[in-house]
């Protein structure tokens, strides 16, 4: 048997000069890292014969991917970012961290600096017709006592699926607040009940997704960030029950423990209480924060989101 052309000593040569190892300076992680990386896509171009037409077209793939600003959608349509949080759940397994609000992947469309309500806030500014939906829970540890003034960061779709500053139609930080829990640890809020999403149907995401075999559809769903002082931070998110894709998530996102009911209400009273004239939905949800620990990886995440419009 002839020898791998990616096992050979110019190409091992090749490598070490690619990756600088053999050379000082620069970050030793990092070289490494490149080193394994390109050496991989050396073994995937002989292993599947790629022709250089076949290259370059992959070439142009990333480039329009990037332009259109959908990295941050093809990483979860590819299960790497729930790859992340599986890692991250045996990380804490491992240092004996059980329990608490499942986590789930962030999504691409996270916008910082959301106005800080006290205990609660109203996400949409009534511009939009839909079915209003009152969540309301607690922030607690997992032994049950309440988190005052953990902040219950909060951003979804409208009606249509977009997200505001992505979406050019709806007002600044439309759907998205920041809300302080009162010292019971509560929070509530008022919105609308988003619908899911697509991807662009024309857009690079969706192009690989169609050599795939595969749509690109998310259920219905609200983004969560918890925070308070002493705690580690929880990204997480609540599907909407009911939802055609609830289970065929895209993503990969839908995890057990975060499907709450909701409830609809069509009480005439409980509808004029809620100063309402049609019926509305209800979710309660309780966020399970743990100690923040040495022992774990830390849950706060540095990264670039998508430029907003």
């Amino acid at each position: 048997m002839s020898e791998s052309l990616a096992d050979s000593k110019d190409v091992r040569d090749l490598l070490m000069k690619v990756s600088g190892l053999g050379d000082d300076g620069g970050n030793v992680r990092i070289k490494r890292i490149v080193h394994r990386v390109v050496a991989d896509l050396f073994r995937i171009i002989e292993e599947f014969d790629i022709q250089p037409d076949e290259f370059w077209t992959a070439v142009s793939y990333l480039t329009r991917l990037g332009q259109a600003n959908e990295v941050g959608l093809l990483v979860p349509g590819l299960g790497l970012e729930t790859f992340l949080d599986m890692r991250m759940d045996a990380a804490e397994q491992k240092a004996g961290i059980t329990g608490g609000t499942p986590r789930t992947i962030e999504g691409p469309l996270y916008v910082a600096g959301a106005p800080l309500s006290k205990h609660e806030a109203r996400l949409d500014d009534g511009s939009e017709a839909g079915e209003v939906v009152f969540v309301e829970g607690r922030v607690r540890t997992v032994d049950g006592k309440p988190i005052a003034r953990a902040v219950v960061d909060v951003w979804h779709a409208n009606t249509r699926g977009g997200y505001s500053f992505f979406d050019p139609s709806q007002p600044k930080y439309n759907l998205r607040r920041r809300i302080e829990t009162d010292a019971e640890g509560c929070y509530r809020f008022r919105s609308l009940l988003p619908s899911g999403y697509a991807c662009p149907p024309q857009g690079p995401t969706q192009q690989l997704l169609d050599r795939l075999g595969r749509h690109g559809h998310r259920p219905a769903h609200i983004h969560f960030f918890i925070s308070a002082p002493g705690f580690r931070k929880l990204t997480t998110q609540i599907n909407i029950d009911g939802d055609e894709y609830l289970h065929d998530d895209f993503a990969f996102a839908t995890r057990d423990g975060l499907i709450p009911e909701v409830k609809r209400v069509s009480d005439a009273a409980a509808i004029r209480a809620r100063g309402l004239n049609a019926p509305y939905a209800e979710i309660g949800f309780d966020f399970v924060l743990h100690a923040e620990t040495s022992t774990a990886p830390k849950t706060v995440v540095e990264r670039e989101h998508a430029p907003a419009a």
